[in-house]
């Protein structure tokens, strides 16, 4: 579907413009996005959602990758073609920004967030063809990467998302299919739990932005 003013996003009767149509392109205004991101962060998750001032440089990352601002993106050392992978303390927002930041963009392809833990339990229930779901030309988020209990069916173990992503990296080489991620664990952690050969392909899969370590728990 085209839309013809991607610049311009109404939720909940009220118009946002995020920024200003040039000839081949809109020049988006940060601020703006902030307000219109705030405005459907309270829609979707509560009255009590808010854009923390902390936040604001990660966000702007974020945004420049959104909008596909690759000059933007060029200087942070984030490859537009690439997903992400978004990491940082529990409960510092990491889900809801992925969520949320989708929204901004509605000319893009859309990406569908799930929970790893329900994919584990989905591979507990079914077997191998959870594998295979996850292997086709959709967009994902695999949420809470690394946290998720180890797969077992009939008597069998599997690292089920180590196994997901494998078949993500290939799609991502054969057809540039985006896999993007958030996750608790650092780099260590992540080749702890998936093993070598699965984060080599995670650096080639995903562009790492962090939130800062001391980020509070928005949660509390």
């Amino acid at each position: 579907m085209k839309i013809d003013h991607p610049h311009i996003i109404i939720e909940g009767g009220v118009q946002y413009c995020l920024g200003v149509p040039k000839k081949d392109y809109v020049h988006y205004d940060f601020d703006k996005m902030l307000i219109y991101l705030e405005a459907k962060g309270k829609l979707m998750f509560g009255k009590k959602f808010k854009i923390y001032k902390e936040d604001r440089e990660i966000l702007y990352k974020l945004c420049c990758y959104y909008i596909m601002d690759k000059a933007s993106c060029d200087k942070f050392g984030i490859d537009i073609n690439k997903g992400i992978l978004l990491t940082g303390p529990v409960g510092c927002g990491k889900t809801s920004m992925m969520r949320l930041l989708k929204h901004m963009v509605p000319h893009f392809r859309p990406y569908e967030v799930i929970p790893t833990r329900n994919i584990v339990f989905g591979f507990n229930n079914i077997g191998y063809r959870i594998i295979e779901q996850y292997g086709d030309h959709q967009f994902y988020c695999f949420d809470d990467l690394g946290v998720e209990p180890s797969g077992r069916y009939f008597g069998k173990d599997c690292n089920v998302l180590g196994e997901i992503l494998l078949s993500r990296y290939d799609l991502f080489l054969k057809h540039k299919l985006k896999t993007h991620a958030t996750t608790n664990l650092n780099a260590d952690e992540l080749e702890e739990r998936y093993g070598n050969r699965v984060r080599s392909r995670m650096r080639e899969l995903f562009n790492l932005v962090a939130f800062d370590k001391k980020s509070k728990d928005k949660r509390k």
